[in-house]
């Protein structure tokens, strides 16, 4: 039997935070991950940091995490390849124009400085962006980052800090047993801590079901691509209004494009699907017209937890005191992840969160039955 503070399980971005801040702050902890860290939705992602385009409840959370991503190479120890090369939402329609004129009114006071841009203005300021945009709104703060990078280094920081680490370690059993969590791997290792964080992405739903607390989440397999290197043209990350296509382009030239749906191979694998990237394609071209021509040399997928409010679940269980929830991120948790970890470690080592987690309770499902 190990003693600590807390277990953690699932090694994403969220469960790689909290095990850093805890660390940092004196508690013992063990972090669980059944494959590798960040090797899930937190390493597969896009790798956007934009606050831009986020419901209004998350963006005091999602500033602070902002604070944090400043303070990247300090925290981790390397730059991520993050940079602040700002996030230019675009708009199709008129109708889509004055949905980002609306967000940009309702989000002042949040700190964003949004620009909004006509279509004159967006010809001049990215005459990289096809004809079919008729405006767009730009974060000039937000950016992105490396995934694969980030993620794995934050388990990788919470290490050097002390914390226990423990990848290719499957949990088998999980129970409390009337004073403190007990939790048992398959390789046959069993910790006791008073604090449970369930960080474990689109299947977490499984361990909030065993504590009497199931929600309505499905599993979600975006579809994304990487082209061959090309010359340096887009100077921002990019979204669209509505969905459909994100892309960006790193300093070696690889333009990465998301968007759609893929399928699932099994419980920890899936895949984008012919249909999804013939469809990014499409749209890549008449967006950004310099990528037509241009070699998909990598396709790939994950796995992520959505709910139905598109809303993360965060904070204390409603049935059992010690348990922490962080899920349902529904594919934005990458920029958000530092400081919802944080914000964990705080309820540990301090009683509460210096963030508001109201918004995100688990309550809110309390008269939703799964079956």
């Amino acid at each position: 039997m190990i003693e600590v503070d807390a277990v953690i399980i699932g090694g994403g971005i969220v469960g790689s935070c909290a095990a850093l801040f805890l660390s940092k702050g004196g508690q013992r902890v063990a972090l669980l991950e059944r494959d590798f860290c960040g090797s899930h939705s937190s390493g597969v992602n896009y790798g956007g940091v934009r606050r831009q385009g986020r419901p209004l409840s998350q963006l005091p959370l999602s500033q602070r995490a902002h604070a944090l991503w400043a303070q990247l190479p300090q925290l981790i120890g390397i730059d991520g390849e993050y940079q602040r090369s700002g996030h230019l939402k675009l708009a199709r329609s008129l109708d889509d124009l004055r949905a980002l004129q609306d967000y940009a009114a309702s989000s002042q006071g949040f700190g964003l400085d949004l620009q909004l841009l006509d279509r004159a203005q967006l010809r001049v300021r990215f005459p990289w962006v096809g004809d079919v945009a008729v405006g767009a709104s730009y974060c000039p703060d937000d950016g992105h980052a490396n995934p694969r990078l980030v993620s794995p280094a934050f388990a990788q920081a919470a290490r050097r800090h002390g914390a226990q680490v423990h990848e290719q370690c499957a949990v088998s059993a999980v129970e409390h047993d009337g004073q403190r969590f007990r939790v048992r791997s398959q390789s046959g290792l069993e910790w006791r801590a008073p604090w449970l964080l369930n960080c474990a992405g689109a299947w977490a739903g499984n361990l909030a079901a065993q504590f009497g607390e199931p929600v309505p989440m499905h599993s979600g397999h975006p579809a994304m691509l990487v082209t061959e290197p090309l010359p340096l043209v887009m100077d921002a990350s990019t979204g669209v209004e509505g969905g459909g296509i994100y892309a960006r382009q790193v300093a070696r030239g690889n333009c990465v494009l998301g968007g759609g749906q893929g399928f699932a191979l099994d419980d920890a694998r899936a895949r984008p699907g012919q249909s999804a990237v013939l469809e990014i394609l499409r749209q890549a071209v008449e967006l950004y017209p310099f990528l037509e021509g241009a070699q998909a040399i990598r396709t790939w997928s994950g796995t992520e937890g959505y709910l139905p409010d598109r809303q993360p679940v965060i904070g204390h269980s409603r049935t059992r005191p010690g348990l922490l929830h962080a899920f349902g991120f529904a594919g934005a948790g990458f920029q958000i992840g530092p400081a919802v970890g944080q914000a964990l470690s705080e309820i540990i080592c301090s009683g509460a969160p210096k963030t508001s987690l109201d918004a995100f309770s688990i309550n809110r499902f309390h008269s939703i039955s799964v079956a």
